[in-house]
């Protein structure tokens, strides 16, 4: 694959480390899965948090990441119980950026 160009000439300087063959690295896999009962406590005191605030909070950044992870953190829950606190986090934080 070294040897190979691609269309405008360039070729890479190194080929990937990971991939079939025997001089090839195996690509990493996840070993580590989260207790879904820690899951849930974080979620849900989450929730409490944003429930119990009139006002935002978390500062802009930390809110925003919230917004992104705890959706994701709901994904180690089975998938009815993850739609629940996603569809109730997200409607506390529509309350909270209107109250702001």
């Amino acid at each position: 694959m070294a040897d190979e160009n691609d269309f405008f000439g360039y070729a890479p300087a190194q080929d990937s480390l990971f991939g079939p063959g025997e001089d090839r690295l195996q690509a990493p896999v996840q070993r580590y899965l989260p207790d879904p009962e820690k899951v849930r406590q974080r979620l849900r005191a989450l929730l409490e948090t944003a429930r119990a605030a009139d006002k935002m909070p978390w500062p802009e950044k930390d809110a925003r990441v919230w917004q992104i992870v705890f959706p994701n953190m709901a994904n180690w829950l089975p998938e009815d119980e993850a739609e629940q606190l996603r569809f109730e986090f997200a409607r506390e934080m529509e309350r909270l950026q209107r109250a702001a």
